[in-house]
């Protein structure tokens, strides 16, 4: 038994290149210091004396700072390189996060925080593309389930060793983030070798750069994928609340429930991609999102902390089969654009996650908790019936993009 399930494991990584795995190291360096943006907040307020008003301003002004990098990024991806916008991305954003550390005043702290989301977000596309560029076919969803898997790893790091070292100095946050980000940099730039070029068979009449805002599509894709990412990002905001003032449940029993979202990831995700295999993409996010948007739905309707840990796997598997799909129907669609496709994709969940805690709130604000959740999930089921729809005009090649390309031979019926 045991020897088969180590077999499972070791068939389920075979096949991956060096530079995928190159990908995952750099994103699980960074991800060990995610901490800043976790205890910024109540830095913010309690140590800048900052007003709620002021705190939740900056914590926007780099919400839209992502949004815009996302997108920006994806254009520059296309035209500059994967390679020196990663690097780019990491050394500059890791600079101005060790600067935002000695940032004292509101309009400081704001311009620094704006300046971090802009120019951080710009490495989602660009590590998207370059993962495109590495794995073909079905090896494409392994390698962003690849780094899925380090950047779930990371981040059960950061949080608790940020944690630590706030009782030492607040600044120190900045500062551990901030050297992550820039080691990430290194290893990208020591590690990784440059990205092949898309290109396309002789005689193939291929557009160039084709903007994916003239692919309605995709298009209708991303806007009923944001409504599942609006659902999913409740986890940021009305989620916490709702454990803590409904089911009485205290901080130290809410940290344990993401981390039984972070080890589903770990040990279970690279293995289910691979017994999928090559199934349609459409349909795997589809049910991805419905598994998510039930996960919330069911959580009035039991109370404790392991009935709340049921609903965290059930919305966990949903996040596991919608994510990495996703990116790998986005990469389908771009031909020769793909960062600016994602760049597009990255800007939907850039707005998602920057509006989901102020519809949520107002929504719990308005109905109460328990009407909340079964809003919200409904929602989100119906807007994966609706990414169900979208399958035949998805499946149906766009013009001109070359059927032997490698991004485009992941299978999506």
């Amino acid at each position: 038994m045991w020897k088969k399930t180590v077999g499972l494991y070791r068939e389920a990584y075979r096949g991956l290149p060096r530079e995928a795995w190159i990908l995952a190291l750099a994103e699980f360096i960074n991800r060990c210091g995610f901490m800043v943006l976790v205890y910024l907040n109540i830095y913010l307020t309690r140590h800048l004396g900052f007003t709620l008003l002021q705190a939740g301003q900056v914590l926007s002004a780099f919400g839209l700072g992502s949004i815009l990098g996302g997108y920006l990024g994806g254009h520059l991806t296309d035209r500059l390189g994967v390679r020196r916008i990663q690097i780019g991305s990491l050394v500059l954003s890791g600079t101005i996060l060790i600067g935002a550390g000695y940032a004292e005043t509101f309009f400081s702290a704001l311009a620094l925080l704006f300046l971090y989301g802009l120019i951080s977000a710009a490495i989602f596309p660009a590590n998207d593309t370059a993962m495109t560029r590495f794995c073909s076919g079905e090896l494409l969803t392994k390698g962003f389930a690849l780094r899925r898997l380090a950047a779930n790893l990371g981040i059960t790091f950061g949080p608790v060793i940020g944690g630590l070292l706030v009782l030492i100095d607040y600044r120190w946050l900045f500062w551990v983030d901030g050297l992550t980000t820039l080691a990430s940099a290194v290893v990208i730039a020591i590690l990784m070798k440059p990205a092949p070029s898309v290109s396309a068979p002789v005689g193939t009449v291929f557009e160039k750069a084709r903007s994916p805002w003239r692919d309605g599509p995709f298009l209708a894709f991303l806007g009923l994928l944001l409504v599942q990412m609006i659902v999913f990002s409740q986890i940021f905001s009305t989620f916490n609340l709702y454990l803590n003032s409904i089911y009485g449940l205290p901080e130290s029993q809410i940290g344990p429930l993401w981390a039984v979202n972070t080890i589903l990831i770990v040990v279970f995700e690279m293995v289910l991609i691979h017994k999928l295999g090559k199934r349609s993409a459409i349909r795997m996010i589809a049910l991805g999102g419905a598994l998510t948007s039930l996960g919330f739905a069911l959580l009035p309707f039991g109370r404790g902390f392991v009935y709340a840990a049921f609903t965290v796997v059930v919305w966990t598997v949903g996040e596991i089969l919608t994510m990495p799909y996703a990116s790998t129907l986005t990469a389908s669609r771009a031909g020769n654009a793909v960062g600016r496709y994602m760049g597009l994709y990255s800007l939907m969940f850039s707005t998602g996650m920057f509006i989901a805690p102020t519809i949520g709130n107002w929504l719990y604000a308005e109905i109460g908790g328990d009407a909340l959740w079964p809003v919200v999930g409904g929602a989100g089921i119906l807007a994966s019936v609706g990414i169900l729809a979208l399958k035949r005009s998805l499946d149906r090649p766009r013009p001109g993009a070359p059927e032997s390309q490698g991004v485009q031979s992941i299978t999506t019926s």
